[in-house]
């Protein structure tokens, strides 16, 4: 499920008029206005007709061409209408009317390199978004004990996308889920979370133990990226009741539990993938009813006036309640509202739920111990 609160690029002035457009149409038209009604109060000869040329040349910052042409032709035949009037035109007028045409034809052209230019982004933006849609599939509502709801929330300082990832799959070594974040923006983070997404859709069938799954994944990621390039990552697995977790550098998961909020910090640091991690498990035994926040670091840094978003604090008033997926709507509507509807980061969210165990699980052997286990 995917949140936009991007800003809007100018229309292209074919349909509705965007509010931009409208902006600019009544600033222009009251210049105009005002400039006209002076000429008029003054009499004759004219002496602020050259002010016109202001019109076109303020439109053309907020509305589209075609908008700014049309002001620009009216404000053209409203100086001919005064130098008609005169009964002998003056250089000075005809100068003014000759200066409003040429700044209407200047402000048309300005406008129409600067509308190319936002129809161009917000294609590749489309483009990206549409990319990034497909890398990001769908999530529950439940994957097995779990319920489960996925939330991406787009940020609106850049009209890139970023490389924030996650996955949940039911795999014979229970239910397995990743969130990770791509250092950079656009379509070379999309394509390196791809990668890492299809690398761990893969492992995660292949590996019993998480921490080879963390391994083939830092492989992964250091044949594609660059030296200062890295992903950012928290692997966690449910089986039977058993939670275990291993993280690369990302920030901790959080535990929902009877009303209180329990970072799930990592047994140890370890870096990101990209810089070989080398992880120790965190492992926790869940009870019916429990909730875990996975989130990337757009979350920690929303802030406004200097203040970080308080999500300890209020996550369990804002996630404890309802389903998951009305618990991810109420942290997104209480995020958005805090930051004022701007955010630096895209962030992406994973709430689930431990509704208990199914009906003849087997015990509970955390992923790194199945090789023990089993000899």
């Amino acid at each position: 499920m995917l949140s936009d609160v991007r800003t809007q690029p100018l229309q292209s002035g074919r349909g509705p008029l965007s509010p931009g457009s409208r902006a600019g149409i009544g600033a222009a038209l009251g210049l105009l206005a005002l400039v006209s009604a002076v000429e008029l109060a003054d009499g004759r000869p004219v002496h602020y007709l050259a002010l016109m040329a202001s019109a076109p040349l303020l439109a053309a910052a907020l509305a589209s061409w075609r908008v700014v042409l049309g002001l620009g032709v009216l404000a053209t035949g409203i100086g001919a209408a005064f130098a008609i009037a005169e009964e002998t035109t003056s250089v000075v007028t005809a100068a003014s009317v000759a200066g409003i045409a040429l700044a209407a034809a200047i402000a048309t052209a300005v406008a129409a390199v600067s509308q190319r230019q936002s129809e161009r982004i917000a294609e590749l933006s489309r483009l990206a978004s549409v990319a990034q849609q497909a890398v990001l599939r769908p999530l529950g509502p439940q994957v097995g004990t779990l319920a489960v709801a996925a939330r991406y929330i787009s940020s609106t300082a850049t009209a890139e996308i970023g490389g924030d990832l996650y996955e949940v799959m039911d795999t014979p070594y229970g239910v397995r889920m990743i969130i990770g974040d791509v250092r950079g923006k656009g379509l070379d983070a999309v394509r390196l979370a791809s990668i890492v997404l299809g690398s761990y859709r893969h492992v995660a069938y292949e590996r019993a133990d998480l921490r080879a799954v963390v391994t083939d994944l830092d492989r992964a990621v250091a044949r594609n990226v660059g030296d200062e390039d890295f992903v950012t990552a928290a692997l966690v697995e449910e089986r039977g009741g058993t939670l275990t977790i291993v993280n690369c550098g990302h920030p901790p998961p959080l535990l929902l539990r009877r009303g209180a909020v329990i970072p799930l910090e990592p047994a140890a640091p370890a870096p990101p993938l990209g810089f070989m991690p080398v992880v120790r498990p965190r492992v926790e035994r869940l009870e019916p009813g429990d909730r875990l926040l996975l989130f990337t670091d757009g979350l920690g840094e929303a802030r406004r006036d200097g203040e970080f978003f308080p999500t300890a604090d209020r996550a369990w008033r804002l996630l404890g309640h309802g389903t998951v997926a009305d618990g991810l709507a109420s942290l997104e509507t209480a995020l958005v509202e805090w930051v004022h509807g701007r955010l630096d980061d895209d962030i992406a969210l994973v709430l689930m739920e431990y509704t208990g165990p199914s009906s003849g699980v087997t015990a509970a052997v955390p992923s790194w111990e199945v090789g023990a286990a089993e000899s």
